[in-house]
């Protein structure tokens, strides 16, 4: 198999709406997003040499963030095991000792939470419902289906940019509607 040529100065234009839009919905931070991006693309750069061609570039670039995301995730929360302090006290009534800080365990659901998910899976469903059918259907297609870009700008006969104003439309909307219905 012959050497295969990338081309990383297209990578933005053709791939950061992509790799943001698969991002944000693991990290749910804008600037960590943005961040790991970046690292994917300077990654991406420093290993341009070992891409073979056995898939797209993107495919490549999204192995890459896959990491660059679980790495995230490891050092946040090797932080977090390091907050719990323990504290030794002694005092006329009582001696034991003290949690200062306790690291919430994801794990940890209670029915309530669960009963809470389903509600709010069901008041999105409903605020979907109440926005425009367009937009609705965009928005599902980008956020919920994580379709790309380009697929959906076809399939709607629309442009990129036009994509991300719908978008943002349907989010604005489906944030009054769950403001209003959910957060009462």
């Amino acid at each position: 198999m012959g050497k295969h040529k990338i081309d990383a100065t297209k990578w933005v234009d053709r791939y950061s709406d992509y790799l943001y839009n698969y991002t944000i919905v693991r990290v749910n931070d804008h600037e960590v997003a943005q961040d790991l991006i970046s690292e994917t693309f300077f990654a991406g750069l420093k290993s341009a040499a070992n891409f073979k061609g056995e898939a797209s570039e993107r495919t490549w670039l999204i192995s890459i963030l896959k990491r660059k995301i679980i790495d995230h995730y490891r050092k946040k929360n090797s932080k977090k095991g390091k907050a719990e302090i323990r504290m030794q006290y002694n005092d006329t009534d009582s001696e034991g000792d003290w949690l200062e800080e306790r690291v919430i365990d994801p794990f940890d659901k209670t029915a309530e939470d669960d009963m809470e998910n389903t509600e709010l899976g069901m008041a999105i469903h409903e605020c979907l419902d109440g926005i425009n059918e367009k937009q609705a259907a965009i928005f599902k297609l980008k956020t919920i289906e994580n379709f790309d870009t380009e697929a959906i700008c076809n399939e709607y006969n629309i442009t990129p940019s036009n994509l991300w104003v719908i978008i943002h439309r349907a989010r604005t909307a489906m944030a009054k509607c769950l403001e209003k219905n959910w957060l009462k």
